[in-house]
């Protein structure tokens, strides 16, 4: 449940419009809906502007389904994160505002509208193969309501690349740099933007990346300040906490 609703509920109550009782009912499973296996936390958008995330992976069908149709019931935006396609299948017949995002292996049903933050925020990929965890940042943030600008394939190999993008790149309040490899591309970018940057290593190399701990490693050691690092493949995490950064400027 979000402000408006919550504030709706209130007015009505005020206005004679709805009862006591019926308020209580509306508010009795505010805190958080025990499902047994799970417990939503319908609380959370109160609390930080944002609803429950669900985590697909290692969760049955039948318990995905659960939340859904749990969350979808109260109103609420959802955004279902690792999901594969098979799932979705499931989940369709909850909502025709169910989507699914190939790539970023989300699933998403908008209840209500998100007034998108005027300012975007930047999703750049060293290489195409980084794709895969930039859709997952940029589809998050979109869901989340953010404006994404996205640069592809303009890793270190070819670093002139980026210099044809500069200007809008540092047009964005937010920059999410995704990395395999050495990970050297944040560090870059970080040094000619006056922006947060977040970056995110991912696990495309060769052997020595040690799937994704070597570009982590590098992102950890960057030597241009202010670029904050997330986990390997995180493209998740970066995209929420670069919502939070735009929203909140």
């Amino acid at each position: 449940m979000n402000k408006e609703k919550l504030e709706s509920i209130l007015q009505q109550v005020r206005e004679g419009k709805r009862s006591i009782s019926q308020a209580m009912e509306d508010l009795s499973q505010l805190p958080y809906a025990d499902l047994g296996f799970a417990r939503i936390d319908h609380h959370r958008e109160l609390r930080t502007g944002y609803p429950e995330i669900v985590y697909c992976a290692g969760k049955t069908i039948d318990q995905i389904r659960m939340i859904f149709e749990t969350m979808h019931m109260k109103g609420s935006n959802i955004i279902g994160t690792r999901a594969e396609k098979s799932l979705f299948e499931a989940i369709q017949p909850i909502s025709s505002k169910a989507v699914y995002y190939d790539q970023a292996r989300i699933i998403s049903i908008q209840n209500t509208n998100v007034i998108p933050s005027p300012t975007p925020i930047a999703v750049i990929t060293a290489g195409t193969s980084d794709l895969p965890v930039a859709e997952e940042a940029a589809v998050t943030a979109e869901l989340l309501g953010n404006l994404i600008i996205r640069i592809n394939d303009v890793g270190v190999a070819g670093i002139h690349r980026i210099f044809d993008s500069l200007a809008t790149i540092r047009s964005c309040s937010v920059v999410i740099v995704i990395a395999g490899m050495e990970g050297a591309l944040p560090s870059v970018i970080g040094g000619l933007v006056d922006v947060p940057v977040i970056a995110v290593p991912t696990s495309v190399g060769y052997g020595a990346s040690f799937q994704g701990l070597a570009p982590l490693l590098g992102m950890l050691n960057s030597c241009a300040a202010g670029v904050t690092v997330v986990n390997i493949d995180n493209g998740f995490g970066a995209g929420f906490a670069a919502s939070k950064i735009n929203r909140r400027k």
